[in-house]
């Protein structure tokens, strides 16, 4: 297929990143929200130059000029990202400065300027400067004898331009450089208010007016805000022997990368500009202006920092699993028959309660699990070294290649190691992605295999944000699939074949085709045919052509892709049967579900793999089945209320830009509530 028939992967991602600003624009989310949602966009922006752009920049740099299934080269790719950020930039500067701070203002929630203090809070901050600020600022001359002073990835500095206010026989500098310490202190500086307001004022800010007590001899002729995102590849060096060392040492120098993008004050001063860009090594297209002020990322801040109900979403307390708290203990519940969890409806708690009950269960013999993003306080891995101390036989594949979440995974790797866990980790350019628990239970009948698998990490945090299912089994079948799996993961075996699992970078792929032309066989024999999938990101060529195929063979295919689409729905004698939406809402929406009708035996699989080459091709992923009929319902229900959804999703359109999609006042559907609503009554969930 030509070019025409696929979505540029990162104009897509921006697309979606835009549907998360439109939530920050909306009226009808609670105001706080729509301040969350602004960091969030932001968050997501610092993201994507730091792993999409920083790619771009580096093929560019090698020459490579290879299009991409769209057709665009890297040089055009980059120079269309970089026009599509600045319009949604702009666009959330207004949102904030227009819209959003004039609200909060309105609801006592005010963002000072230094010349709009009272004398109290001049004073407090006085104070606040000398006590607390001062002993952690550094100001770094920058003079030719002497490097430029490394800017760090992400952290927000002062340029300040300065002049010696009389002749001195020190050393003398016209520039200088603070980074502002928003690591270790408030971004937004709470400040006291006799009315109760909730007063603050950006650190930034309390240092610009403190800048001649710092710059003493000088006169300060200006201080503005900049803020650099360099490079995060973390490139793994040696060879699997000593990959943790390696992504150590990667951890290190991923702060030393290269700068790929450079955010300033809209009225820094132009020689100040150039002399950035050019100690930086980024070119005219690279820098971003802004107003209002720099990272708004962090946010997130200050949306914690305001206890106001009113303000934010009304609370959704997790529901506990119904099939756990009527049974005598959670293998009980699990021999009764498969339990299906849909986090975060269901308290995560079930699935840390699984392994905190097998640690200190002395009939359970041993314990193996994948861990991809473990947060610094896992309770999934307190329990794991607890079993290990316990006397059990504990097995943890620790992916230390999770970007972003590294260091956490080499800490508790080194933890649990230190007790005696075997301890294993992914392969250098193969991460272990997979999300599988695998229990041992000695009982009166023989030994019993207990499983869990899921679509998302074993992560508390994102367990309570995250939307995913998991599956609860003590299937024999399931049992000697991931005995099959964790051996091949810790000892390179080669299973005889599973009996339920499809299996990543090796047949994951090929078992979606063929379920995809089973389809399209079905379609053309004239029997009802129907696929609905849900994933992050469709990206796979491969398989967005056999979609494409399916379509015109009479398949009707609806996808929920929550980000990039690289397919063009609705497109006539290409897709005219296709339909895709994505919905952005409170909770991410993080699972991945197909259904493939397949005549009157309809197939329901999980997985951990989106359809993107990433994952069929680079990492350890599994797709597994939902069985029991009851559940096959459940999961079917999930996906029909999601399509149904008329208040947060778009429809995605041929060009690959997303409208909203509406329905009638009367017939209002918001996915996530109704299926909050339906776990919370047992509608779905029984």
């Amino acid at each position: 297929m030509n070019s025409d028939a696929f979505v540029n992967r990162e104009l897509s991602w921006l697309e979606f990143n835009r549907r998360v600003l439109e939530e920050a624009q909306d009226p009808s989310v609670p105001l706080l929200e729509r301040v969350k949602f602004l960091a969030i966009f932001s968050s997501n922006l610092d993201e994507f130059f730091m792993v999409r752009v920083a790619a771009l920049k580096r093929r560019i740099h090698s020459g490579d000029q290879t299009p991409g299934p769209d057709g665009l080269t890297p040089a055009e790719t980059t120079r269309a990202v970089a026009a599509r950020v600045r319009e949604l930039v702009e666009a959330q500067r207004r949102c904030f400065l227009g819209e959003i701070q004039p609200l909060l203002t309105a609801e006592g929630i005010l963002l000072l300027r230094p010349k709009e203090t009272s004398d109290e809070q001049a004073r407090f901050l006085d104070e606040y400067f000398r006590r607390t600020l001062l002993p952690v600022l550094t100001p770094l001359a920058v003079d030719p004898g002497h490097p430029f002073p490394y800017l760090g990835n992400r952290s927000p500095c002062l340029v300040v331009s300065i002049r010696p206010s009389a002749p001195s026989a020190l050393p003398a500098s016209s520039l200088s450089v603070i980074h502002i310490p928003s690591q270790v202190l408030p971004r937004f500086v709470a400040l006291p208010d006799p009315t109760g307001k909730h007063v603050f004022m950006l650190l930034e800010d309390v240092i610009r007016q403190h800048l001649p007590s710092i710059y003493n001899g000088y006169d300060v002729l200006s201080g503005h805000t900049i803020r650099v995102t360099r490079d995060a590849d973390l490139h793994a060096r040696g060879g699997p022997e000593d990959l943790l060392a390696s992504i150590e040492e990667g951890v290190r120098e991923r702060r030393l990368g290269t700068a790929v993008r450079l955010q300033y004050d809209a009225d820094l001063p132009s020689d100040i500009l150039a002399t950035l860009l050019d100690e930086l090594e980024l070119s005219s297209e690279d820098p971003c202006e802004g107003e209002g002020f720099t990272a708004f990322s962090d946010l997130f801040q200050l949306y914690a920092a305001l206890d106001l109900p009113r303000l934010k979403d009304r609370p959704l307390p997790p529901q506990p699993v119904p099939a756990f708290e009527s049974a005598f203990d959670i293998w009980t519940a699990i021999r009764a028959g498969d339990v299906l969890v849909h986090h975060p409806y269901h308290a995560f708690d079930a699935v840390t309660r699984f392994v905190r009950e097998a640690a200190v269960d002395p009939k359970v013999l041993a314990i193996k699990m994948t861990l991809y993003r473990v947060s610094p306080a896992s309770p999934i891995a307190h329990a794991l070294r607890t079993a290990v101390e316990n006397g059990k036989e504990v097995t943890v594949l620790v992916e230390l290649q999770a970007r972003f979440d590294e260091e956490a995974n080499i800490r508790w790797a080194r933890t649990l190691e230190e007790v005696g866990a075997h301890v294993v980790y992914g392969r250098a350019g193969l991460k272990i992605h997979c999300k599988a628990c695998l229990i041992a239970r000695q009982e009166t009948d023989g030994l019993r295999r207990y499983c869990h698998l899921a679509t998302g990490n074993y992560n508390v945090r994102t367990g309570g944000v995250y939307g995913d299912l998991g599956l609860f089994t003590c299937r024999d079948s399931f049992g000697e699939d991931l005995t099959a799996l964790f051996n091949l993961l810790t000892g390179y075996t080669r299973p005889r074949g599973f009996h339920h699992l499809l299996l990543a970078p090796t047949d994951l792929r090929e078992g979606l085709v063929q379920r995809i032309r089973r389809e399209a066989a079905h379609a053309r024999a004239g029997r009802p045919a129907r696929i609905i999938a849900k994933m992050n990101g469709l990206v796979d060529r491969r398989l967005i052509e056999e979609l494409y195929r399916a379509s015109e063979a009479g398949v009707r295919i609806d996808l929920i892709v929550r980000g990039m689409c690289c397919l063009r729905p609705g497109v006539p004698g290409l897709s005219s049967r296709i339909r895709v939406i994505s919905i952005v809402d409170r909770y991410l929406e993080h699972a991945r579900i197909s259904y493939f009708e397949n005549g009157e035996d309809a197939e329901y699989l999980l997985a951990s793999a989106d359809w993107m080459p990433r994952n069929l091709d680079r990492r350890v992923e599994i797709a597994f089945p939902v069985l029991d009929p009851h559940l096959q319902t459940q999961i079917r229900e999930i996906l029909e209320i999601q399509l149904a959804d008329t208040v947060k999703a778009r429809r995605i359109l041929p060009d690959g830009s997303s409208v909203r999609v509406r329905g009638r006042a009367e017939s209002r559907l918001r996915s996530q509530e109704r299926l909050y609503e339906a776990t919370a009554t047992k509608g779905i969930f029984r």
